[in-house]
């Protein structure tokens, strides 16, 4: 999984990178929160974006309100990670659109445990959306046949709101996803088939010479 980085000092974004590699995802670094946001805007984006507080250009308190506000972009899962600790600044940067807030110093193992819960979080979520697209694919696809249709008792054609008789199977096709593959059923064969394959055999053997 990709993570996106924005950290001003190099010292400190140098570090978060290696060892984010060094956990096995591919980072993607920016040093402040105007160039963090023209990427996050971007078709291929990391939706896992670890951010600092205090940054040039934008803050990332200001790239998480815009994440939010970005109907593309607000599935991200966001860390805030700063040297602000107090109770209010964590309610400041949850309410901006934070879902995860880490003070500095960090600890390394706090760290990767939150990342982990983040990309766990993240994976539901495409699972979800994924199984929402395939239901919604579905219902496209299926028109269902409801009410009274009016069907004539001898040849079973049936009639369509422009009161034009049309048989059964075009009309199903018109209204539903169904296709027909035509075969004759056992009672019309002893029925209908049978006697006419012995008609024709006997007008076979009397036109012999």
């Amino acid at each position: 999984m990709k993570i996106l980085i924005a950290e001003d000092d190099p010292v400190s974004r140098r570090l978060l990178e290696a060892r984010l590699v060094r956990w096995g995802y591919e980072v993607v670094s920016t040093k402040d929160g105007g160039e963090a946001w023209a990427i996050l805007q971007t078709p291929e984006a990391p939706r896992l974006v670890v951010l600092d507080w205090m940054m040039p250009v934008l803050s990332g308190l200001e790239v998480c309100r815009l994440l939010r506000e970005d109907a593309a972009a607000k599935n991200s899962h966001v860390i805030l990670l700063t040297a602000r600790d107090t109770r209010q600044d964590v309610v400041t940067g949850l309410n901006a659109g934070a879902n995860d807030y880490i003070t500095k110093p960090f600890d390394v193992e706090e760290l990767h445990a939150r990342i982990r819960v983040g990309e766990r979080i993240i994976e539901l979520q495409t699972s979800l959306a994924d199984r929402v697209h395939d239901l919604e694919v579905a219902l496209e696809q299926v028109k269902q046949l409801q009410g009274l249709l009016p069907i004539c008792l001898y040849c079973k054609k049936i009639r369509n709101d422009k009161n034009y008789w049309q048989q059964v199977e075009s009309y199903i096709m018109e209204h539903s996803v169904a296709r027909f593959s035509h075969g004759i059923c056992p009672e019309c064969y002893e029925k209908v088939v049978k006697p006419e394959l012995a008609r024709l055999n006997a007008s076979h053997v009397t036109a012999s010479p």
